[in-house]
């Protein structure tokens, strides 16, 4: 592994952090700066702006090519920006899918014409996109989707149901992967397109988390007509298609979820337990020893693959250790620290609650860390076979039409 910038990077890393100084407001030491409980109105303005300001200073679409207004530049100038804006307290939430996954599909399967229409005001942050694939019934399988998609001429009509899509509130397109044949093998028979959002028979309902926000959606399709035009890849081959949307997940290297252990340092410096103070405790003082080392652990699997990057190489599925071992982790620490805080825990207000109830957002929201992004068996999954190499699991359903599959009514 190499720790240091190459000369390249350390001239990027430093045109970064005078794009941010001169347009952003660092993060107060400490606090976790201001969260808001749902996209839009404002905030999503305040997004757009901002937005608007990273295309025009060159900070967007670092790794794409020139024609379409990218940098083309190595991917590890996005790890770079993805860590210095760590820093700052800006609005995110509204381009990272269009950016990370969207767009990049297109640009592997769209026409050159439809690219000149969408890559630039996506840059701009103009237009916004989201992802729509998961579905109630398939859970972390994506391949059992059951959205049909039927020919009828030169269109397609599109029937079914999505559900944790991000943004399909307040997104203007989307992709979409739906089942054409069922006759065929459940990864086989699948077709991907882009949509119009607004659409006749697209009805996007927000859905109200514990946490108070309603972020994610559940969205309905009822006679759906769209044309064939907007097909992204041969029929039938939309499982290959979503494998490239898949891969193209922005790698968030140098984000840490919080709250963290820098953040319950913080807490316990300020709390006073029945026996003294928090941080003299030998069981906190145990606990957050553990969840440093794990710190530390994911700290340099993440260098590991920031070297990948930074010689030109593809990252490993190792990366995968980092989402399993995160997630848990931020669960823990955010139950701990609402049994430090005791009867103070219940307290949501965050002009009120220590840290700005950083613990208890944290609390409500981090069990579907664990599952959104792909669920801890998927993960554990991943790391056996191809970090492990341990044996696949045995899958009977590989080859058989999707219509003889088994389902919960019969």
């Amino acid at each position: 592994m190499n720790f240091d910038d190459t000369t390249e990077e350390a001239a990027f890393r430093a045109e970064v952090r005078t794009f941010l100084s001169a347009n952003a407001t660092l993060k107060s030491a400490g606090k976790p700066g201001a969260r808001s409980r749902s996209m839009g109105g404002a905030e999503l303005t305040r997004a757009k702006e901002f937005q608007a300001k990273k295309q025009a200073a060159g900070m967007v679409g670092l790794t794409w090519p020139k024609e379409w207004g990218g940098r083309e530049a190595p991917q590890i100038f996005q790890v770079i920006y993805n860590q210095e804006e760590e820093a700052y307290a800006v609005p995110r939430g509204a381009f990272e899918i269009g950016l990370g996954m969207c767009i990049p599909t297109m640009m592997a399967f769209a026409k050159p014409d439809q690219l000149k229409r969408y890559v630039t005001p996506a840059l701009k942050g103009e237009e916004i996109w989201c992802q729509l694939f998961s579905e109630p019934s398939a859970g972390s399988d994506v391949a059992g989707l059951r959205t049909r998609a039927e020919r009828d001429g030169d269109d397609w009509i599109i029937n079914g149901q999505k559900i944790w899509t991000s943004g399909a509130h307040f997104s203007d397109f989307g992709i979409i992967v739906t089942r054409s044949d069922a006759n065929q093998p459940k990864h086989d028979g699948l077709t991907f397109f882009f949509l119009d959002m607004k659409t006749p028979g697209i009805e996007p309902r927000p859905i109200k988390q514990i946490s108070g926000a309603s972020n994610f959606n559940e969205v309905f399709f009822t006679d759906v007509r769209i044309p064939d035009s907007q097909r992204l890849g041969p029929v039938g081959a939309g499982w290959k298609v979503a494998l490239t949307t898949l891969m193209n997940e922005r790698l968030a290297i140098g984000d840490t979820p919080r709250p963290d252990v820098s953040d319950v340092l913080e807490l316990c410096r300020h709390l006073e337990l029945d026996d003294g103070p928090a941080m003299q405790n030998p069981m906190v003082r145990e606990r957050i020893a553990d969840w440093h080392v794990k710190s530390q652990g994911l700290k340099y699997t993440r260098y590991r693959t920031m070297t990948a990057l930074s010689r030109g190489q593809t990252p490993g599925p190792e990366s995968s250790i980092g989402k399993l071992v995160n997630a848990s982790k931020l669960q823990d620490i955010a139950s701990f620290g609402i049994d430090l805080l005791g009867s103070a825990g219940i307290v949501m207000d965050p002009d009120l609650a220590p840290l700005q109830a950083l613990f208890q957002d944290a609390l409500l929201s981090s069990p579907s860390s664990r599952i959104a992004g792909g669920t801890d068996e998927i993960l554990r999954n991943i790391i056996a076979e191809r970090v492990l190499g341990l044996p696949s699991d045995i899958r009977v359903d590989k080859t058989t039409a999707f219509n003889l599959l088994p389902t919960g009514s019969r």
